[in-house]
């Protein structure tokens, strides 16, 4: 195989792909055999006419097209292999000559990346983050622990909010039920604005045995577009009140709950994690704020096929998050009325950033000389095993080649990102 690389205008270029003759009548014999079981010919049972037979009988031509296919699969891994570019886009291809006993030849135009001229990535300004845990911080957490340690009780008292009540309901409108408008046995937490109206707000006060009229208003939107803005009148028996039980936070309750003995150690492990929260929470709003200010500063032109390629990528993320919510992604958008057409308008704005970012960060690597080392290979490992509780040798050894070359240059990206992060300048407004 040989190819030839002729440079175009606009950051593309055209690679002119010559494969040797023997290969091609390799592939039209792989044609022949992929599709003879479907030709049918006089005088032969399926499958056991001669391939020449069937191109005299159906035209010399009848196996080219699936010949290219295998052609061209074969052989532009190769000649991307070979070729020092940097190709950022799927090839336009053209055939220019397939004919059994002739070398094959065809081109393949493709995008390439393009120069990028930083802006100063040295001493981006952000806005100053906070990262300061206050004692009212460590309370918050403590309540919020706490109420997820409480225990559901039955009372014997007035509904409050907060409370969960367990009605039985029917609604009228104009003194006629209406369909969906009844149930039995729900549980209803009351502030939980899940209800329309003010219905929550009148069972507050109200307890076990209570027999309410609950007068509301349907809202001018409703889904239901009989409903839609009608006052209603529901019909409402309070069958329980149940209350969340709090514990005390006292020496007792730290040790049920935690490693510590004492409230003081488990403040201070709250204390701890609350300020790593922080810290982390500070550290990804002042990248995302220095890394849009770094492509905002420098010059970088995206081409249509980069552009459309993380657009797809983003797509594919987006459906396969979908999909990990035990939806299939063709329902998911039937159901909210989304098109691929339109998803793909919503992410091209934030797959043009994360586009011009990358290149920024790809430069700022080649400036800085930044290289990626086994230790640092081994170390991402070795977090990523602790945290999915794997075994890090095993991790290593079971990452196929390609993987492992996209792992280093995404470690190589962090590198970069470090060296912006560590020359940020802090504003307090």
């Amino acid at each position: 195989m040989s190819v030839q690389v002729e440079q175009l205008e606009g950051n593309k270029a055209k690679m002119t792909i010559e494969v040797a003759a023997d290969k091609v009548t390799k592939a039209l014999d792989q044609a022949y055999r992929k599709n003879k079981n479907r030709i049918a010919v006089p005088g032969f049972r399926k499958g056991k006419a001669p391939r020449k037979f069937l191109e005299k009988y159906y035209g010399n031509d009848l196996f080219y097209g699936d010949a290219v296919d295998i052609l061209i699969d074969e052989a532009y891994p190769e000649a991307y292999d070979e070729v020092d570019l940097d190709i950022v886009s799927r090839p336009e291809v053209d055939v220019e000559q397939i004919e059994e006993g002739k070398p094959f030849i065809f081109t393949a135009e493709v995008e390439l990346k393009p120069p990028v001229t930083l802006g100063e990535y040295k001493g981006i300004e952000v806005k100053w983050v906070d990262r300061e845990v206050t004692e009212a911080d460590i309370d918050e957490e403590v309540e919020r622990e706490r109420a997820t340690n409480g225990r559901i009780v039955t009372v014997d008292e007035p509904a409050k909010e907060g409370d969960t009540v367990d009605i039985d309901y029917e609604g009228f409108t104009d003194g006629k039920a209406f369909d969906g408008g009844k149930a039995e046995g729900h549980k209803l937490i009351l502030g939980s604005h899940s209800f329309i109206d003010t219905f929550e707000d009148q069972l507050v006060g109200k307890s076990a045995g209570d027999e309410v009229d609950v007068n509301v208003t349907f809202p001018d939107e409703y889904h239901a577009p009989d409903l839609a803005g009608k006052p209603a009148l529901f019909k409402v028996k309070v069958n329980g009140v149940e209350r969340r039980e709090l514990p005390e936070v006292d020496d007792d309750y730290v040790q049920e709950i935690s490693e510590f003995d004492t409230v003081e150690e488990y403040r201070d492990d709250l204390k701890e994690r609350l300020t790593k929260r922080k810290n982390d929470a500070a550290r990804r709003e002042q990248e995302d704020e220095a890394l849009e200010k770094l492509a905002d500063a420098s010059e970088v032109e995206i081409s249509k096929g980069m552009l459309e390629l993380q657009t797809n990528n983003m797509i594919n993320e987006y459906a396969n998050q979908v999909m990990g919510n035990g939806i299939g992604f063709s329902q998911y958008m039937q159901m909210t009325g989304m098109t691929v057409d339109k998803l793909r308008a919503q992410m091209e704005p934030d797959a043009m950033q994360r586009t011009k970012v990358s290149l920024c960060l790809e430069e700022i690597a080649k400036q800085e000389n930044i290289e990626v080392t086994d230790e640092d290979v081994d170390k991402k490992i070795t977090e990523m095993a602790e945290r999915y509780q794997m075994n890090a040798e095993e991790m290593k050894k079971d990452m196929p080649e390609g993987e492992l070359a996209s792992f280093k240059e995404q470690i190589r990206m962090e590198k970069a990102i470090d060296i912006v992060m560590d020359n940020i300048k802090e504003i307090k407004e």
